[in-house]
């Protein structure tokens, strides 16, 4: 399973506990949603492609890396995938964000969608 990543991180462990728990208040489930999101995206964009920049630092001119493009965009699954949003915007602020809603047919068991707006640009990358 090539496509199919395991977060088995301990934090990622111990937030998914809380956010379980029958004792955690509405925020603290916002909370542990908004870090296990960012946890997961960090390792999700590790291999983002990366391009040297020069620039100025107060000891004097250096090249570092940046995100090549900043071409991401996230598109949440409504609702759930709302909660996560500002988790990977926290992390890449300039990644544009549109919504997919789909329901799950109670018999079949199929997903079935109904809603979808994307970034105008997303097929090409802009």
């Amino acid at each position: 399973m090539k496509n199919v990543t395991i977060f088995d991180h301990p934090l990622i462990q111990h937030k998914t506990t809380i956010m379980r728990m029958k004792s955690t208040s509405n925020k603290e489930f916002r909370e542990s949603v908004e870090e296990i999101t960012m946890l997961m995206c960090y390792e999700a964009l590790r291999d983002l492609p990366v391009e040297a920049i020069d620039i100025e630092t107060p000891i004097g001119p250096t090249r570092q890396n940046v995100i090549k493009g900043k071409k991401l965009a996230v598109v949440p699954i409504l609702r759930a995938g709302l909660g996560m949003v500002n988790g990977l915007l926290n992390l890449v602020p300039s990644a544009k964000v549109g919504h997919i809603g789909m329901y799950r047919d109670e018999e079949t068991l199929q997903p079935h969608p109904y809603y979808c707006k994307l970034p105008a640009d997303i097929l090409t990358g802009r």
